[in-house]
């Protein structure tokens, strides 16, 4: 069932955590929207990066995202207890464009982020 326009603007407003984040270069406000057990999947600059959540906070807290970085939210999907996120973002750390994915779950009635899921624009890729 397709929950109620508030939702969808909760949710969006927990994914301003994520943005937030990369823009300032500081994953304090990453890690309040990410579970401890939270996934990473990616493909970076053509090496695959999956496990914890732990290397995004520290990519965020050791590249930061440059003066031009831009991200823009969009809420695909709230079905009750389960939401998907996409992120745009470009220019992070000064020369990156990624689509990220988010997969969150309500949880005690707060949406929390459990998998990251990323692509890395091909243009962007330096090997």
């Amino acid at each position: 069932m397709r929950n109620e326009i508030k939702e969808y603007e909760a949710v969006s407003k927990a994914a301003e955590k994520f943005v937030k984040s990369v823009a300032e270069g500081n994953s304090e406000y990453a890690k309040t929207l990410f579970t401890n057990d939270a996934v990473l999947f990616g493909i970076l600059n053509g090496t695959v990066e999956r496990g914890s959540i732990e290397q995004f906070y520290h990519n965020v807290d050791t590249v930061g995202a440059g003066e031009d970085f831009k991200a823009r939210i969009d809420v695909l999907a709230v079905e009750e207890t389960v939401a998907v996120v996409r992120v745009l973002e470009e220019g992070w750390g000064g020369c990156i464009d990624f689509t990220d994915y988010l997969l969150m779950l309500k949880l005690g009635g707060e949406w929390k982020c459990v998998a990251k899921a990323y692509n890395q624009n091909s243009d962007t890729v330096k090997l």
